[in-house]
């Protein structure tokens, strides 16, 4: 199977265009063109990375960061990052990255974190703004079902846990064909009366094109009337963070030990005690303090991230438990759900899982 095409396939269970704007997701080295022969997911495609991918004969590297972030200028070999991207060039191995892709998807990052502390009733912490479209397109009525199923397969109509969303009304249009018009129906220069359909479903920003081109390729009609509006609308399904609640309030330092143990941790950064039951729980994958005012809003009784500042630990004003548990610790189920994501998707060449460490902090306990 070809890389680009392996690559689409990715991005059919996890939408690069979820990505945050300042992120640098997607293939980051390699030739589209080139067979895949084995894939390796990893946190981190490191220089010890790449090398068990070489071992493990798999040319495409599927991680969590991204290894090439920004400022790359050259390729010399003089700090890890450059030797890392030489060292898979030179061995013909692919590096593509999902990050904030994965950290945006409902069932990515937080879904995940969620699960693991068994949290109910999940919800985007921070929902995406301003992604959302509605496409409104006038149809003949005989061909009103075509229409609809060519734009459902070309990804609109889905909100939330539903697919195949529209609302159809039903009318009388009107057209006159002019001098170098070729009508579908009626006679040039003699208005034509037609039964049609308005049809209105709504799809993500980034799949307008499609969208748009599927729709066009099944309307029988010369000229097609057509309105595309953005709307205000919060996509509910897509954002960063998530938050939800446990079956049984607990008590602080109860809920500190169910989240040592369940991440395997040896210690946990926290605010001050508010001597309030744990209930709502409001987490956040990798550097989360942007998030603790939301989880707040919320009404969060805890707030589970990474790289807090001392500053950051004062917003907690009595009313939330925020916890530091660690930015690889909070991620460390990403390289488990890849995994489990590819290998559900491909089965003709072998999945592996990165067994090489990547976190860069150690404790001296």
């Amino acid at each position: 199977m070809k890389l680009k095409t392996v690559i689409s396939k990715i991005e059919e269970e996890i939408s690069i265009r979820q990505a945050e704007d300042f992120d640098n997701v997607g293939l980051l080295c390699g030739v589209p063109d080139r067979d895949v022969s084995g894939i390796l997911v990893c946190h981190d495609a490191l220089e010890n990375v790449v090398e068990e991918a070489v071992q493990k004969n798999c040319n495409l590297i599927v991680c969590f960061h991204p290894i090439i972030f920004s400022g790359l200028k050259s390729l010399t070999g003089k700090n890890y990052v450059e030797r890392a991207v030489l060292k898979a060039i030179e061995n013909k191995i692919a590096i593509y990255a999902v990050h904030t892709a994965f950290d945006n998807d409902f069932f990515g990052v937080n879904h995940g974190i969620c699960s693991h502390l068994g949290l109910n009733n999940m919800k985007i912490l921070q929902p995406k703004e301003n992604n959302l479209k509605q496409l409104t397109v006038f149809v003949p009525s005989e061909f009103s079902e075509k229409v609809k199923e060519a734009m459902f397969a070309a990804g609109a109509g889905n909100i939330g846990f539903y697919d195949e969303c529209s609302f159809s009304v039903n009318g009388n249009g009107t057209f006159r064909p002019v001098e170098g018009s070729n009508p579908f129906s009626g006679q040039q220069n003699i208005r034509e009366n037609a039964d049609e359909n308005m049809i209105s479903v709504i799809f993500e920003g980034h799949k307008q094109g499609q969208v748009v081109a599927a729709m066009k390729q099944t309307h029988p009609y010369e000229e097609v009337a057509h309105q595309i509006y953005s709307l205000d609308n919060k996509n509910h399904h897509s954002g960063l963070g998530m938050y939800g609640e446990l079956d049984d309030a607990m008590e602080e330092k109860d809920f500190l030990q169910l989240v040592k143990d369940k991440f395997g941790l040896e210690m946990i950064r926290h605010s001050a005690f508010n001597d309030k039951k744990i209930k709502r729980v409001g987490v956040l994958g990798g550097s989360g303090a942007g998030g603790i005012r939301t989880a707040l809003s919320k009404k969060c009784d805890a707030y589970l991230t990474g790289d807090i500042k001392y500053h950051d630990f004062f917003l907690a004003e009595s009313k939330m438990l925020i916890c530091d548990i660690g930015h690889y610790e909070s991620e460390q189920l990403v390289t488990q759900q890849l995994f489990e994501i590819l290998s559900q998707k491909f089965s003709t060449f072998a999945i592996s899982k990165s067994i090489e460490k990547t976190n860069p902090v150690n404790y001296f306990i």
